[in-house]
């Protein structure tokens, strides 16, 4: 089978085994021409799980039909099947720019207050398919907030960090926000206070929670909220996720659910994490990029994530060296950094993440037989090409879209012949979102970025403004 025809059956093939809740170790088989999942990399989804499961289901089941599948679910899939398998690990310094401890938590301990936060959330006098800020660092509170989310029938909505007041108050209105999770403090920013004055000028936002000590009056707490509540069983929803393009409050981004899981699985035909890996990422979890290459990675992998949401290098070595197979997922910018500290050999890739515009090189790392370089470039929220260094590089695949390794159906790239670019495909669908309007259906066309190929000596060496 030509290499391209392959990629567009491997990934229209994990698509459809995450869709259908297929365990991650069949369709790896298949991804990888046979070969079994190693030693202490059991499958996603346990045996006794049936086809049958009804959608929504909560952390005792382990299918749901087709196109029925969120991050939620899958979540309860390895929970029922592996509930002793890490799934999200905290930083050890965390409680000094949180409060709160650091935690290691499995799959069947995050399901279990997934499933209460989400019993919580259903008690709030919302539609279902509600939209429902996240104003939360990249950790596990992130993670289980944003399931809960889920799993309570409604849609995340990623609030950047980097937002002050006046952006938050602009995003919670432009998103038409009834709720906001966030957390009491992160670092020196107070976020539940400016959350309770963004709430004061917007009285559309009629719940605020937050996780942490100190709580202020008139927001609720999600730490009595996991304790007090019981779980219980998943509500159908939509999936997908709002977010914001280039983190602009004036821009929200709806993608569906279905659009996440494509985009989820094209990236994963590259990056090839494994059920058991660890996944440990320092991309910020507030868009498409850091959520693809983190939460919904290592979920459709059965795999566990760790996050640093305020770097330093002490922690970040030490977890760096722990023995166990991992995928470094890093913004581009730190390359050179990598190129020119110690390595360990545990280490089984690393995932340069860039966000276009901007220049793909110079390069300083290079694929090894045992560690490949896998290139990650977003396109605003709409997509995410990937390519691993002297494999189905994006440098080429930018340059000549005709030749390159993509997905068909899941995702098409177009070069016009004054280098702009244009996608296609299911993993590429996003449309902008209007206030007060209903979610139009997305239409599989041609969508021109607004972003061109600089090409120089036959290779895509930058991605400009058109």
């Amino acid at each position: 089978m030509p290499a391209q025809q392959a990629a567009q059956f491997q990934a229209s093939h994990l698509l459809d085994s995450v869709r259908a809740g297929i365990p991650l170790s069949q369709a790896s088989r298949r991804m990888a021409g046979g070969s079994a999942p190693g030693p202490g990399r059991p499958a996603l989804v346990g045996s006794g799980a049936t086809p049958g499961s009804p959608a929504g289901a909560g952390p005792d089941s382990a299918r749901v039909p087709p196109r029925a599948q969120r991050l939620c679910t899958l979540l309860a899939g390895t929970a029922h099947a592996h509930p002793h398998r890490v799934a999200f690990v905290d930083p050890p310094h965390k409680p000094l720019w949180s409060g709160r401890p650091a935690i290691t938590w499995t799959y069947g301990a995050a399901a279990e207050i997934v499933a209460r936060l989400a019993n919580g959330l259903r008690s709030w006098r919302l539609a279902p398919g509600s939209r429902i800020g996240l104003a939360l660092p990249g950790s596990s509170e992130s993670f289980l907030a944003y399931l809960a989310v889920e799993a309570a029938g409604h849609i995340p909505c990623l609030l950047p960090l980097s937002l002050d007041e006046e952006g938050l108050l602009a995003a919670v209105q432009q998103a038409a926000l009834p709720a906001v999770i966030t957390q009491t403090r992160f670092g020196p920013l107070a976020l539940a206070e400016r959350l309770c004055r963004v709430a004061v000028r917007y009285f559309g936002l009629r719940y605020l929670a937050a996780f942490g000590p100190d709580v202020p009056d008139g927001v609720i707490s999600l730490d009595a909220m996991a304790l007090d509540q019981a779980g219980g069983p998943f509500a159908p929803g939509p999936g997908g996720l709002i977010s914001f393009t280039a983190g602009d409050p004036a821009h929200p981004v709806h993608r569906s659910g279905d659009a996440l899981l494509a985009a989820i699985a094209v990236y994963l035909v590259t990056a090839r994490v494994q059920p058991g890996d660890r996944i440990l990422s320092l991309v910020p979890q507030s868009d498409l990029r850091g959520l693809v290459t983190g939460l919904g990675a290592a979920l459709v992998a059965g795999a566990g994530l760790e996050t640093l949401p305020v770097f330093e290098a002490r922690s970040f070595a030490d977890a760096l060296d722990r023995p166990l197979p991992t995928r470094l997922v890093v913004p581009a910018a730190l390359e050179r950094n990598l190129a020119a500290s110690r390595l360990p050999r545990t280490l089984e890739a690393i995932v340069l993440a860039h966000r276009a515009p901007g220049r793909l090189g110079p390069r300083t790392l290079a694929s090894e037989a045992h560690r490949p370089i896998i290139d990650v470039v977003a396109f605003d929220e709409t997509a995410l090409l990937a390519g691993a260094r002297e494999a189905n590089d994006v440098a080429l695949a930018l340059t000549h879209p005709e030749r390159a390794h993509l997905f068909s159906t899941l995702m098409a790239l177009r070069r016009d012949p004054d280098g702009r670019l244009a996608f296609r495909g299911r993993a590429c669908h996003a449309e902008p979102l209007q206030r007060d309007i209903a979610i139009p259906e997305t239409v599989d066309a041609w969508a021109p970025s607004p972003f061109a190929a600089g090409i120089e000596d036959d290779r895509t060496l930058a991605i400009r403004r058109a």
